[in-house]
């Protein structure tokens, strides 16, 4: 988390840090050195940058004798007018920065740019030519600006300076928590070389050695000179036990804290949050008319959504830290593995070729440097995927742990300051885990193998990849990652670890679901296949096998996959009529025309029995909508039933009728109005259509022996919108309509 509390400009811990408009952070002092002063007159920086030793330029005519430095120093000082009484909170910095020399004359040492501690570049304060303290009231005034270090976006400077930027009262609060967690560990940490008895307490850890030392055995043991010249020496770490390192640190920071008052009524305490402006306000900013236009939310209200938010986004990056954490232990387990497979091949390989005396002498050291050079390759691999990962994990553990401190605050207006830019983090860091990032890019095997057994005239010409002329073994299935969904399978597969024979492709087969003979339905080098298009409510045999230019493996174990008992599906937008609008994720329908146009669903049935409902959620000035099922290729610009393609049952609010090929049988009293909900019973076991109507079968099965592939089907116009509602049991029985009373 230490990386989260150093400013980007001097590299140490914040001191008053401020928050700039791009939400980035910087040191008040730091800020002050790094501001920009400008003449609105003047377009380009003053020729006034000399080197160290260089005698300022001759004043301008007319200036005073005290323009020269007093111009200077008063351009400073205008930038913020809390110079005076905060400065001397930033004078380390400014000598972090080397900004200035105790005896320059004010502007003669500035250079055009430098780097900071963190290699940020950064802009100096470019003073005022001599000439310009001397100028008359009249003139132009001077505009102030501020480049973020960071994202190098530059910020106005009103007539405030700098106190016209937030400051972070929160992060002011965790680098303090911090700070006395880190002091009390060092005030812990003991020397580990000390001869004396209790060991000194420690000054320093060695990164690199990762030991501590005591001043007297740091000078003694480990000299800034010579190996240790490029170590790395830090104070030492903090330990969760240290006060303010933990939650109750946190607790007893926040419990006596004054609540914060509004930056512009300093009598006023902050009670609302300018969603606009992204800043909490006081009850006299509202009274003041200054945001009276923009969208302002209670305080506490938008503290609890963003820390909601934040606490959300933080769960998905502690779930990526928990799997790169195992996949840091299954790449070190991958490191031992190649090892000791790599081990035993050359074993193997030194074997065979000394049981070839002489005539194997010359081809065995190109074939040991093979080995080789494949176990450094996939080593390197290895170690450079874990460094990475590494790297990654402990930016985003660091993350975490700032975003845990930042959400222990109870300081509403504080947290609002940062939730958004700190929201936005985590959300990048989430994505950072790219599907794959935690997958090793080699594997522990050796693709390698020797046969001893050809003549004695083949040894020159033999190599590994002439010996990979066996067949593949048996694939094993992936049961955990086998699956149906609606009438479509999902099948995976692997070869067996330590598996040396090539495979250029794998053969999966299926049955027809009846217990009927396999049949291949995928050929090709993926292992992972999903077969759509099978009947519900069917169990299907799969099977798996493996092949190369030697020939074909043998069949892996049968796997059963039974496909749902109901169909779940919606309305087909890509093969619906233009006219037909969709909503409620595809499952509602109406229509732009006042002309029929038809929809059909996105299941297609060849067997078994289903059942769906659509409910009429409006129906204006008495249309015909027709309920039904049709072929793929059916008319979509007129009512369905009309031609060959479609079974349907068009209805009004009196009575409905069945029509196929525009014929039009089977008249049946009762109609649909708003609310009606009208079903569909497909029995392709009995080869015929129902319908029903408010759960009451209306009229007669409407089509006998229909066979073959159909789809849920509708049309309508502009009158009518029905909600299609799927994944019902087949009724059980018919309900009867009820009998008037006598």
């Amino acid at each position: 988390m230490e990386e989260e509390l150093k400013c980007p400009v001097c590299g140490s811990l914040f001191r008053e840090p401020i928050i700039l408009p791009c939400s980035h952070n910087v040191c008040l002092p730091c800020a002050r050195t790094i501001a920009v002063q400008t003449p609105e007159s003047e377009q380009h920086l003053p020729p006034l940058l000399h080197p160290r030793g260089a005698g300022p330029p001759a004043a301008a005519p007319g200036a005073g004798p005290g323009a020269g430095p007093g111009a200077a120093a008063g351009s400073a000082a205008c930038l913020d007018s809390e110079s005076a009484a905060g400065g001397g909170g930033g004078g380390d910095h400014a000598d972090k920065l080397s900004l200035h020399s105790e005896t320059d004359s004010g502007y003669g040492s500035y250079t055009p740019s430098l780097k900071s501690p963190n290699g940020v570049r950064v802009l100096p304060l470019v003073p005022a030519p001599p000439g310009a303290a001397a100028a008359p009231r009249g003139a132009g005034p001077a505009s102030s600006s501020l480049t973020c270090p960071q994202c190098h976006r530059s910020a106005s400077l009103d007539q405030r300076g700098l106190r016209g930027f937030q400051r972070n009262r929160l992060l002011e609060a965790i680098v303090q928590r911090y700070q006395q967690g880190r002091a009390a560990a060092a005030a812990a940490a003991k020397c580990q070389l000390c001869d004396r008895s209790p060991p000194e307490p420690a000054a320093v850890l060695c990164e690199q050695c990762e030991v501590l030392y005591c001043a007297a055995c740091q000078l003694r043991c480990h000299p800034a000179r010579g190996p240790f010249a490029k170590h790395r020496l830090a104070p030492p770490p903090a330990h969760p036990g240290a006060p303010g390192g933990g939650a109750d640190g946190a607790k007893g920071a926040g419990g006596g804290r004054k609540l914060p008052t509004c930056a512009e009524h300093d009598l006023e305490n902050y009670s609302m949050y300018c969603v606009s402006c992204r800043s909490p306000v006081c009850y006299q900013c509202l009274e003041e008319g200054r945001h009276s236009k923009h969208d302002v939310k209670a305080l506490g209200a938008m503290w609890k959504q963003h820390k909601a938010q934040l606490s959300q986004a933080l769960n998905g990056v502690s779930d990526k830290a928990k799997e790169a954490k195992e996949f840091l232990v299954q790449l070190k387990n991958l490191l031992q593995q190649i090892q000791e497979n790599g081990l035993d091949y050359e074993a193997c390989l030194v074997a065979q070729c000394d049981a070839l005396v002489d005539a194997l002498t010359r081809q065995k050291a190109k074939l040991l440097t093979k080995v080789t050079k494949e176990r450094e390759h996939k080593l390197k691999v290895v170690w450079d995927q874990i460094n990475h990962c590494t790297l990654k994990l402990r930016q985003s553990t660091g993350l975490m742990e700032y975003c845990l401190e930042v959400i222990k605050e109870n300081d509403p207006s504080g947290f609002l300051q940062i939730s958004d830019a700190l929201i936005k983090r985590v959300q990048v860091s989430q994505e950072q885990w790219v599907k794959g990032a935690l997958e090793p890019k080699v594997s522990a095997e050796f693709d390698l193998t020797l046969d001893s057994e050809p003549l004695l005239q083949s040894i020159h010409q033999l190599d590994f990849i002439q010996m990979k002329c066996r067949v593949p073994p048996v694939p094993l299935l992936q049961l955990e990652k086998c699956c149906t969904r609606n009438n479509s399978v999902t099948l995976a597969w692997r070869m067996p670890p330590l598996s040396h024979n090539p495979v250029e492709g794998y053969i999966l087969e299926l049955d027809d679901g009846d217990g009927g003979q396999f049949r291949e339905v995928y050929v090709g080098k993926e292992t992972l296949c999903t077969i759509d298009g099978l009947h519900f409510n069917s169990t299907y045999n799969a099977r798996v096998k493996a092949f190369n230019s030697s020939g074909v493996g043998p069949y892996s174990k049968t796997v059963i996959l039974q496909t749902s008992d109901v169909a779940w599906f919606t309305f087909d937008p890509s093969s619906a009529h233009r006219d037909i609008v969709l909503s409620n994720d595809n499952q509602t329908a109406t229509c732009n025309s006042y002309d029929d146009r038809v929809v059909l669903g996105t299941a297609a049935f060849s067997k078994g029995v289903h059942y769906w409902e659509l409910h009429v959620d409006r129906y204006d000035n008495h249309p015909d909508p027709a309920f039904g099922i049709a072929r793929i290729n059916v008319v979509k610009d007129m009512m369905l039933g009309k031609d060959d393609k479609a079974w349907a049952m068009y209805v009004d609010n009196n009575r409905s009728w069945f029509m196929h090929c525009n014929s039009h049988t089977n008249r049946t009293e009762g109609g649909v109005s708003k609310g009606a909900t009208v079903g569909v019973l497909l029995d392709l076991n009995k080869h015929n259509l129902t319908f029903y109507i408010n759960g009451q079968q209306q009229g007669p099965p409407a089509f006998e022996n229909i066979e073959g592939v159909f789809m849920p089907a509708l049309s309508l116009n502009r009158n009518v919108q029905v909600t299609l509602h799927t994944g019902l049991e087949v009724p059980q029985s018919v309900k009867q309509p009820k009998l008037p009373n006598n």
